[in-house]
């Protein structure tokens, strides 16, 4: 049964067809109703995985429900393994190609890996003799065994495509000679394999460019189909050069016949002049004329008509040459529709990041505990209460003071207990709560306000001294005036200590 899945290259072939005698480009008789027994099948490759498939019943429904015939894509060409056909959307097409027995699957294979990689021409000259020497083959014996176990071994298959041109590695210009023999090499190790009935399509560039193609034909037994890759685009402004040119369309045509092969399109499309309608029409009844055995547009920006919307006239012009008689039922709306809601189920996504962001705000938490170290803080006034504690009057007891005694009679200085800064009494009864609090683990800081201590006045020739007590303010006013006094009397006359 028929499952639109991958690939709507095949069925736009049988399309094509019809609408070339649709336009009346062809020779057919005016009676004839168009596209109808044309031997040309048509397609549109449109993607070359599922998509691709997907979205054949959708430009079968644009051309007014004209079938689709012709399903086409490509093997990757970066690595061996695409080559060998160890690639899941094969089974896509292998389903899509079984489901009628008139479909054909067209395959691009390209003839070496890194494809398309730029690679110089002195390698690609020693990839190609590696390959005629058949340092490839079992690659291909891989890929022959895989299309034939997935149930297509009448694949077309477009075998090292535009070899004429410098795009890919597989091309033939740095030894055509050699690139001749690896296409028999490769065709000869697939055609080996039991089961197969592939068909093998020549397909250059339109057109001489890096080597006229007609130099790595390799010869009729390993060919079943001449194809040309013709897009608008030079060499030739117009397409009446397209067809007279070198190696152009008309060549292309009288080689097959010479060769007694049928001729195809493989790709064909708009290219380097914009929206080309006239284009579009002559090259469809250029098919019509000379009944290809199949042709597939290149459908996708900027080549395509139906995939492509920057290109309206060219596409009503093919849409008029192939589409079936009557009103359209599904506009061309209708094919985005698929692709557009995928885009849409990320769209809900999108709101759940913003779920976090709420989240931003718990770091600013630690911000307030910041304040939390000014807790040490209080400990700062505990030094006040170290200044009575340092009972440092005893320190200046030593006789420093003694060459104050040259001084006369300084009875007078007695009175001085006037340093009455006293006077701030409240000073001392606020600091006296701050006495017990300061921990004894904490070190006496030095004084910042040493006061001058009053200085003992001894009598001259005095027997007895002494030195007043300081211990503070707050204390002398508790407990007066008080001076420790030391009898010098046995230390005098006959002892010969007493100095004076």
């Amino acid at each position: 049964m028929p499952r639109p899945h991958h690939r709507l290259v095949s069925t736009c072939v049988g399309t094509v067809t019809a609408g070339l005698l649709a336009t009346g480009a062809a020779l057919a008789a005016p009676d004839d109703e168009p596209g109808r027994g044309s031997g040309t099948a048509f397609g549109a490759y449109l993607d070359y995985g599922p998509a691709g498939v997907a979205r054949i019943p959708y430009l079968s429904r644009w051309l007014g429900g004209r079938e689709i015939r012709v399903g086409h894509t490509y093997l990757p060409g970066d690595s061996w393994a695409g080559i060998e056909g160890r690639v899941p959307f094969l089974e896509d097409w292998a389903r899509w190609r079984q489901a009628k027995d008139d479909r054909m699957f067209v395959l691009n294979v390209p003839m070496q890996a890194r494809n398309e990689a730029r690679v110089p021409d002195w390698q690609v000259a020693q990839l190609i003799r590696a390959g005629a020497q058949g340092e490839y083959d079992r690659h291909f014996r891989q890929l022959a065994e895989r299309l034939v176990e997935l149930g297509v071994p009448d694949t077309v298959i477009v075998l090292g495509w535009e070899m004429n041109g410098t795009t890919y590695t597989h091309r033939c210009g740095p030894d055509p000679e050699h690139w001749k023999a690896y296409w028999n090499r490769v065709v000869n190790t697939m055609r080996d394999v039991p089961g197969q009935r592939f068909k093998f399509d020549f397909t250059p560039n339109r057109g001489t460019d890096a080597i006229p193609w007609t130099a790595c034909y390799p010869g009729d037994d390993v060919v079943d189909v001449i194809g040309m890759d013709s897009y608008d685009q030079g060499p030739g402004r117009t397409f009446d050069d397209h067809i007279s040119q070198p190696y152009g369309l008309q060549q292309h045509v009288d080689f097959a016949k010479a060769h007694g092969k049928p001729i195809s399109f493989p790709e064909w499309g708009l290219f380097r002049n914009g929206d080309n309608p006239e284009y579009v029409r002559r090259m469809l009844r250029w098919i019509d004329e000379h009944h290809p055995l199949y042709h597939t547009i290149t459908d996708y920006c900027p080549h395509g008509v139906w995939q492509c919307k920057q290109n309206p006239r060219s596409s009503q012009a093919f849409r008029d040459a192939l589409a079936d008689q009557g009103p359209i039922v599904v506009p061309t709306p209708v094919v985005p529709t698929p692709v557009v809601p995928t885009p849409v189920v990320p769209t809900p996504v999108v709101p759940t990041p913003v779920i976090p962001t709420p989240v931003v705000p718990t770091p600013q938490i630690p911000t307030p505990q910041v304040p939390t170290p000014q807790v040490p803080t209080p400990p700062v006034p505990s030094p006040d209460v170290t200044v009575p504690a340092v009972p440092t009057p005893p320190v200046p007891t030593p006789v420093a003071p003694e060459p104050e005694v040259s001084v006369p009679p300084v009875v007078p200085p007695v009175p001085t207990p006037t340093p009455t800064p006293v006077a701030p009494e409240p000073d001392p009864e606020q600091s006296r709560p701050a006495r017990p609090t300061p921990p004894p683990s904490q070190p006496p800081k030095p004084q910042p306000k040493p006061q001058p201590k009053p200085q003992p006045q001894q009598p001259v020739n005095g027997k007895q001294w002494c030195l007043p007590l300081d211990f503070g303010d707050w204390f002398s006013k508790l407990m007066g005036k008080q001076s420790v006094c030391i009898d010098l009397g046995g230390w005098g006359g006959d002892s010969g200590f007493w100095p004076f």
